[in-house]
């Protein structure tokens, strides 16, 4: 009985704390929305007055979209479809993408959705800053209108200090999200039992026949009107995509236990304040809160904002990191922010792209209205990709029957199709802005991939099989030097450019020689016991394939330490790392893609990371041999 109790303390601490990490970072997103959700959805544009009844409709339709999205498709469905224990829509791309391995037209479409969804959030992660750090800011224009021309630079500031503060990672300020969050979701509550108790006819929201009438008593302006009420779980996808830092029952007992009552008793409160006072539309959030609590209130709703800020952006990093394992784009520079936890990393190039188009939609929209309206289509079209390739999750990987499968995510699909709809009717408004963004990002991914499949295509076509030529080889094998030379190639089976060059310019062979292949599963994490494979070519020459997921580091000489257990051991002063760098030639002579295509497929292979850094190669131990190729 003792031990029990001794084992199950240390479960029920660690579950409490990552619940409170959870809390910073799963949850900032979501827990700001109650900055912008209210007033944008009871907005005077959408042309449904702001009575009693249509109050209730809206706060109804807000509580019950939360219940149906939020609750019910990811936090009770779609965070079971986890890539051990991975989620996120790459994760989820994989997974999906290997149950249908066997069918080529789904897993086609699959793979078009999953990039097209990946391509969306990056539209999501500018403008979750963006407006999160300026709807925070405009609490000010509240205490005074003097401070309306001083909005924007101080969210520029904000947010340029944000994103200049990357390359020192999260570790340090990461043990303060989650008191700061605790107190931000206490705040929500409080101010919203105070409104409530002051006016608690709100509470007759919970009937979802008030959303029901809402949605379909007021016209076309009902169904314009569903674009605002999405900004109230905007940042549900981050339940799904950081699932794997914290854990189910982490991330369901914070957003159970405090998140959902914080924003409902919210959201109640300010329509209470609503029916009270109609003109407090102008700010519903901070107005409900007493004159004394506006400006720590802001400064706390700064701090929330960074906060939900910095989940965005670290999310970015986290995608981008895996995309590029995962063949959809070219190495870049990543760094570790820290040695203890794998997660955090920061990619430069990734961090000034992103804060380049944050302070442009901040600028160039210039209040968080006008950003709300380009808001919904990134969030929408990633949540209605999700759900689709659920639905291939449950059906051929676990084996539900269809019309099960059907239901389960059929009835999502048609809430999502609302939603997202009703985003595209803002288009013109602000809507094209992540559209442009995604398409962008779309473009160079296809594009880095096709001309990946092109290029090693193009390469085996003029490769000699390594089997034929090292047979013929040892029949008059050239001198042989002492050393290990490890041949880097993409394309196991066939004989590395680099070894053709080395042996037509130094004629000479190493002692031993080993060609390497790095190969990325579809699974997050590869387990050490299988990270290496070999195989004896005969004469001292190896093929070794190194096995690494879509969320490992992909560090070679890390794994050359444990192919001593397969009696293979590399001494780092005697072992020299050829490689083989292509120069992409586009050319009109081969089919393949568009000219315009081949031209940006050869202007980002010009401008990809070394692999050196990306394998953790040492410098000092790289020979570098080119060709070049037309594709």
């Amino acid at each position: 009985m003792e031990n029990n109790n001794s084992e199950a303390h240390p479960q029920k601490s660690s579950t409490a704390g990552l619940t409170l990490l959870a809390l910073g970072v799963v949850y900032g997103d979501i827990g700001t929305s109650p900055l912008y959700a209210v007033k944008e959805t009871f907005a005077p544009a959408h042309g449904i007055a702001l009575g009693t009844e249509n109050i209730l409709g809206g706060l109804s339709t807000i509580f019950w979209s939360l219940i149906i999205v939020v609750t019910l498709k990811y936090v009770t469905l779609i965070m079971r479809a986890n890539n051990r224990g991975e989620g996120g829509i790459m994760a989820l791309l994989a997974l999906a993408s290997s149950a249908v391995k066997d069918q080529p037209r789904w897993r086609t479409l699959i793979l078009a959705l999953g990039v097209v969804g990946t391509s969306l959030f990056y539209g999501d992660a500018v403008l979750t800053p963006a407006i999160s750090v300026l709807s925070a800011v405009e609490g000010l224009e509240v205490g005074t209108p003097a401070f309306k021309h001083y909005v924007i630079p101080i969210a520029a500031i904000v947010l340029v200090t944000l994103f200049a503060f990357q390359r020192h990672g999260t570790a340090v300020v990461g043990a303060f999200f989650g008191p700061v969050c605790v107190l931000w979701f206490l705040a929500l509550g409080v101010v919203g039992i105070g409104n409530i108790v002051h006016n608690p006819v709100v509470l007759y929201a919970l009937d979802p026949l008030h959303a029901l009438r809402f949605v379909t008593g007021h016209g076309f302006a009902s169904f314009v009107v569903l674009g605002s009420v999405l900004l109230a779980f905007t940042g549900a996808e981050a339940l799904y995509a950081d699932m794997g830092h914290f854990g189910k029952r982490a991330v369901r007992l914070a957003w159970f236990g405090l998140v959902l009552p914080a924003l409902v008793l919210n959201y109640f409160g300010q329509g209470a304040l609503l029916i009270a006072n109609p003109q407090a539309i102008s700010n519903p959030f901070y107005l409900a809160y007493p004159d004394w609590a506006l400006y720590p209130m802001i400064a706390l709703a700064t701090a929330a904002t960074v906060i939900a800020s910095q989940a965005t952006i670290s999310g970015a990093y986290s995608i981008t990191k895996q995309a590029i394992q995962l063949g959809y784009l070219p190495r870049m520079n990543i760094q570790h922010t820290s040695a203890k936890e794998m997660g955090q990393i920061y990619l430069p190039a990734v961090n000034w792209i992103l804060l380049a188009a944050v302070i442009a939609a901040v600028v160039g929209f210039g209040s968080s209205s006008r950003l709300a309206s380009a808001y919904g289509v990134a969030v929408m079209g990633t949540m209605l990709i999700t759900t689709f390739l659920t639905f291939f999750v449950i059906r051929y990987n676990w084996g539900y029957s269809l019309w099960l499968c059907l239901l389960a995510t059929g009835s999502f699909i048609v809430v999502d199709l609302a939603f997202f709809s009703a985003s595209l009717l803002k288009v013109f408004d602000g809507g094209w802005f992540p559209l442009v963004m995604g398409g962008a990002v779309f473009t160079l991914m296809v594009t880095w991939r096709r001309g990946r499949e092109i290029l090693l295509a193009r390469l085996k076509q003029s490769s000699v099989p390594l089997d034929m030529f090292l047979e013929s080889l040892m029949r008059h094998p050239p001198l042989r030097v002492p050393g290990t030379a490890v041949f880097l190639t993409s394309t196991p089976g066939a004989v590395p450019h680099a070894l053709l060059h080395n042996l037509v310019h130094n004629k000479v062979l190493h002692e031993r020689v080993v060609f390497l292949t790095v190969v990325i599963r579809d699974v997050p994490w590869v387990p050490p016991k299988e990270r290496v494979s070999i195989e004896d070519l005969g004469n001292n020459c190896f093929q070794l394939s190194v096995y690494f997921g879509f969320k490992d580091r992909p560090d070679v000489m890390q794994a050359l330490e444990q192919c001593r257990e397969h009696e293979l051991e590399f001494r780092p002063l005697e072992t020299s790392f050829f490689l083989s760098r292509e120069t992409v030639v586009a050319s009109i002579r081969y089919e393949g893609m568009a000219l315009w295509r081949e031209r940006l497929f050869s202007t980002m292979a010009r401008n990809a990371g070394s692999p050196v850094e990306y394998f953790n190669l040492p410098t000092n131990r790289v020979i570098e041999l080119g060709t070049q190729i037309e594709i």
